[in-house]
C-alpha cells in the first residue's frame, strides 16, 4: 500500500502542471464563449448596424505598449529584496539570484528610456534626432 502511495503521489507531482494548463484553457475559453454569446444575444436586439460594430470595437482586446520602466522598478525592488532576503539568512546563492534579477531591473528601466513607447515619447524623440 505504502509503494502504491509513493508512486501515485509522483504521478501526482508530475501531473499537476498540466492539469494547472487545462484548468487555465477550459476557463479561458468558457469566457470567451460567454462573452460572444452575450454579443449574439445584444446584437439579435439591435437595428442599428453602427452599434453593434460600437460594441465589437469595444470588446476588442486592445495591447497597451509595455511600459519599461515601470516594470523595470518592479523588478529591481524585487532583486534587491531577493539580495536582502539572502543577506539576512546568509545565502550567497539567493544574494547573487537577486543581484541578476536587479540587474535584468535595470536593463528594463534603461530600455525604457532607450525605446520609448508612447506617441508622444516617439515624436519627441524623431523631433530631436532631426534637430
Amino acid at each position: 500500500m505504502v509503494e502504491v502511495l509513493e508512486v501515485g503521489i509522483g504521478y501526482a507531482a508530475v501531473m499537476m502542471p498540466v492539469l494547472l494548463v487545462l484548468v487555465i484553457l477550459f476557463f479561458d475559453n468558457k469566457t470567451k464563449k460567454d462573452k460572444y454569446n452575450a454579443l449574439i444575444e445584444v446584437s439579435k436586439n439591435l437595428d442599428d448596424s453602427s452599434k453593434i460594430e460600437e460594441i465589437l470595437d469595444t470588446l476588442n482586446d486592445k495591447k497597451k505598449p509595455i511600459d519599461y520602466r515601470r516594470s523595470g522598478v518592479i523588478t529591481l525592488f524585487v532583486g534587491l529584496g531577493l539580495y536582502l532576503l539572502g543577506w539576512t539568512i546568509a545565502k550567497s546563492v539567493l544574494q547573487g539570484s537577486g543581484l541578476l534579477v536587479a540587474a535584468i531591473g535595470v536593463g528594463s528601466i534603461l530600455a525604457g528610456y532607450l525605446y520609448p513607447n508612447d506617441s508622444v515619447e516617439i515624436t519627441k524623440a524623431v523631433e530631436k534626432f532631426e534637430e
